[in-house]
């Protein structure tokens, strides 16, 4: 993750596990959060994949991948969204949970300039 203030950090699980398909890629499981970044992961566990045509978080008010502007892993909505808007940095409460966020580190009002999730065989 990177702010643009350039400011670089990193979120790290030990293992990161999903369904299939029918299961709406269903986080199964995640593993111990190390980083620098903060964990804005852990509380997506058990959560199913969210577009706007597929509603599947638990806010009942509002499809999150709408609300949000992005398609993720949504409980309620906030606490990350790599696939958000690219805001540039910090923004009005009108456009709450609408960037790329990872709240741990930047909070809600912050659009990250720059995120990469990578996932790879454990034992290579």
């Amino acid at each position: 993750l990177e702010d643009f203030e350039n400011e670089k950090r990193v979120a790290k699980y030990d293992f990161f596990d999903i369904g299939n398909a029918q299961d709406n890629y269903q986080i199964i499981a995640i593993g111990e959060y190390s980083g620098t970044a903060g964990d804005s992961f852990s509380a997506h566990r058990g959560e199913k994949f969210t577009t706007k045509d597929s509603d599947n978080d638990k806010y009942k008010k509002d499809n999150c991948a709408v609300y949000s502007k992005g398609a993720w892993w949504y409980r309620k909505c906030l606490n990350s969204n790599l696939n958000g808007l690219y805001l540039g940095g910090a923004y009005s409460g009108i456009q709450e949970g609408k960037g790329v966020l990872w709240c741990a580190w930047r909070g809600a009002y912050y659009s990250l300039k720059y995120a990469h999730m990578a996932i790879r065989p454990k034992y290579l």
